[in-house]
């Protein structure tokens, strides 16, 4: 459900309201009884979560510590370093 924004044209308060998008726009002010207005809105972004969606976007942050701590396990050790530019042994 939205969150939809009010202005008051008699106090100019200005208000949020969550409600249904089946609902009837409010008419009266909160504060004064005036009437109010609808404004529009840039939005909020949106969030897709559940299956279908890249699995690891909102994994827990326990999940991401651990994922990090066994990469970090798993990396190679540094290979041997030759003496000689090129990478040719020197004699």
């Amino acid at each position: 459900m939205p969150t939809y924004e009010y202005e008051c044209r008699q106090c100019g308060h200005r208000f949020e309201v969550f409600q249904s998008m089946k609902d009837e726009p409010l008419k009266k002010c909160e504060k004064c009884g005036g009437e109010v207005r609808r404004l529009v809105s840039g939005g909020a972004g949106i969030l897709f979560k559940g299956s279908g969606f890249y699995q690891t976007d909102y994994r827990s942050d326990s999940y991401q510590k651990k994922a990090k701590e066994e990469s970090a396990a798993k990396k190679p050790a540094d290979p041997p370093k030759k003496d000689a530019p090129g990478g040719k042994e020197s004699s």
